[in-house]
């Protein structure tokens, strides 16, 4: 079988999967088993993929409503329903004749292991035998998979269907914790699943965010459009415009050659677009203490702002002192704090005598 995922746009060439003919010996023709992604449009085929179907002596394809049938009979090629077995497919292409077989979204087992069943019998002529692959998923195509399973995840499953924002709140926390775990303990393959378990909860809130879609075409919706719904293409859509605003030096004019003019430029850019009343505007008083410490110190240094760290009793006090010192040495002192934890860990394990 020969495989052109990686052939240019040119017409394939067949590769002999079959006893060679000899003189005077029928040519045994040619089995095309043509393949499209489901993440792109139908009817967006490469022109190896066109030239093809209209060479073809026959088009079959078992599914009567598969996606490609419209834009087949629009671009004038016939199309066959039906589904032969391995038998009738090889005497289809008896003196020569190119078949072209569309399987459905799942392939056709079937088929496939009848034809390799004849092709390792030896007892018959087998045509040459191709897969072409009619369409090519994008970097980034796995996201619209990720997107369908959710969206049908959320209308049946009696458990997903049912949460809300609110009630996922620390389901996004204990993820965040857990990617920065994968992250320090530098576990690849736990970097890859802590990852998609974040990615989840971005696109299962995106999911509910648009079911107020629902309301507002009902009516129920009497807020301004910054409450109505949105949806994960809302999301991803800001973002790029959101990057793209921070980086005039990639899609702009500006320039910058250091990372400290790459961070002049963003800041830059997010104080035109928060216009904050106070350096302190969103930050989240939600997070860790001493991340909140070292981001409020670090907003004041950065904002020229002379104000003194204040003064009292307690170890709160000589906490906060600790992180705006770190954050002034370019320290985070929450990731230094959890190195530290990390380390007296295992010296409990250790005394402990867990491996």
């Amino acid at each position: 079988m020969t495989d052109h995922t990686a052939e240019p746009a040119t017409a394939p060439a067949p590769v002999p999967a079959g006893p060679a003919d000899g003189e005077g010996t029928e040519p045994a023709g040619r089995i095309v088993l043509l393949t499209a992604s489901h993440r792109v449009a139908p009817g967006l085929l490469s022109w190896p993929a066109w030239q093809t179907l209209h060479g073809a002596d026959r088009v079959l394809c078992a599914d009567p409503d598969h996606p490609q049938l419209p834009y087949l009979r629009e671009a004038g090629v016939t199309v066959e329903r039906t589904a032969p077995d391995a038998h009738e497919l090889v005497e289809a292409c008896a003196g020569g004749r190119t078949v072209v077989v569309i399987p459905g979204g799942e392939g056709d087992g079937r088929l496939t292991d009848g034809l390799a069943r004849l092709a390792g019998s030896g007892r018959v002529s087998m045509p040459d035998l191709e897969l072409l692959p009619g369409s090519y998923d994008l970097p980034g195509a796995r996201l619209l998979d990720v997107v369908q399973v959710m969206d049908r995840v959320r209308r049946e499953c009696p458990w997903t269907s049912r949460q809300t924002h609110e009630g996922l709140v620390k389901y996004a926390l204990e993820e965040a914790y857990e990617l920065v775990e994968a992250i320090e303990g530098g576990d690849r393959a736990e970097l890859r699943e802590e990852l998609g378990d974040v990615l989840l909860q971005v696109v299962f809130h995106a999911r509910i965010a648009q079911e107020g879609a629902r309301d507002a075409a009902e009516g129920d919706d009497d807020g301004d459009e910054g409450d109505g719904p949105f949806s994960i293409d809302d999301v991803a859509g800001d973002l790029v415009d959101k990057l793209i605003r921070r980086h005039p030096h990639v899609f702009g004019d500006e320039k910058a050659d250091t990372p400290e003019e790459v961070h002049a430029h963003w800041q830059a850019t997010k104080a035109v677009e928060k216009q904050r009343a106070s350096v302190t505007d969103g930050i989240p008083l939600a997070q860790p203490g001493l991340a909140l410490a070292a981001k409020l110190a670090g907003r004041v240094r950065a904002a020229g702002l002379p104000v003194e760290l204040p003064r009292g009793e307690g170890i709160g006090y000589e906490l906060l002192a600790l992180a705006a010192r770190a954050e002034e040495a370019g320290t985070d002192p929450e990731t230094a704090l959890r190195a530290a934890a990390r380390a007296y860990r295992d010296a409990i394990r250790a005394a402990e005598g867990v491996a």
